[in-house]
């Protein structure tokens, strides 16, 4: 009865650590519908607009140009990258044109897509092209040689690299998307950084504290940030699953014991003996 009571409670602490797993490895809700979605674009990466994850932008523009968004991304999670392009009129295109979504990092190198349709051609009779890119796991620390994606700022570049002359300029309708699964600790790694890699420094109207004596402007970071702030830190959930198999690890060394040590009465002698 005490094993089976132990056994209870250690799978009482299992469920009670996969809950904050499963709670956290599931979509996080889309923002409410308040209007605030950016309805347009940045040229280039300093002009980028910035905009959450599971908000959908909009923008117009036209074709032969450069569109580029910025979006946070946190250690532990994947993001996914996804892009719709509503092109003209089929009776104004000469011919098929081919559209394609990058992504690059808070370093500006351009990062892989996992999977996903990052080039598409269009048919000159289609009317929308579809793209998206997943990216691999962000990483809450990484050797510096490495182009490991580390917490900090994206930017997204959608652009058309295959097209004819004579339908540059002809304007067409974008929607971009970001959303992340959160993978957990199975991705976590022994470090951090010491901070997110958050370019884009703008001079501050106010001079903070430091600054007034010198006279010199204050600089302030970029305002893009995970809503719920930058987490990268050294507590995942893989610090639970670690106690947990420990803690039934002994449970099972000491059932074994018991199933195998016998009665614990010493065997009965036989008279004369």
């Amino acid at each position: 009865m005490r094993i089976a009571r132990v056994l209870t409670a250690a799978l009482f602490m299992l469920g009670a650590a996969v809950s904050p797993a499963v709670a956290d490895a599931s979509p996080s809700p889309s923002p409410s519908e308040d209007g605030g979605a950016p309805t347009e674009a940045g040229t280039s990466f300093r002009t980028a607009t910035e905009i959450d994850q599971g908000e959908q932008a909009t923008a117009g523009g036209s074709t032969g140009d450069y569109l580029y968004w910025s979006f946070p991304a946190d250690a532990g999670q994947r993001p996914t990258v996804k892009a719709t392009v509503k092109l003209p009129d089929a009776s104004t295109r000469n011919a098929t044109e081919t559209w394609q979504v990058d992504v690059y990092d808070g370093l500006r190198r351009r990062q892989a897509c996992q999977y996903g349709a990052q080039t598409r051609t269009a048919a000159r009779d289609a009317a929308t092209v579809e793209l998206s890119c997943t990216l691999r796991t962000v990483r809450a620390w990484s050797e510096t040689w490495a182009n490991d994606p580390l917490p900090g700022t994206y930017y997204v570049r959608l652009t058309v690299v295959d097209l004819k002359v004579s339908d540059l300029g002809l304007p067409v309708d974008t929607e971009v998307r970001v959303d992340s699964k959160d993978i957990g600790g199975s991705a976590a790694v022994d470090g951090s950084l010491g901070r997110p890699l958050v370019p884009g420094i703008a001079v501050a109207s106010a001079r903070d504290d430091e600054s007034e004596d010198s006279g010199a402007p204050g600089a302030v970071l970029s305002s893009i940030e995970p809503d719920d702030g930058w987490a990268s830190g050294w507590w995942t959930d893989r610090w639970a699953w670690t106690a947990v198999g420990g803690v039934l690890a002994a449970l099972a060394g000491v059932g074994g014991y018991t199933l195998t040590r016998g009665s614990g009465r010493p065997s009965r002698v036989p008279p004369g003996a």
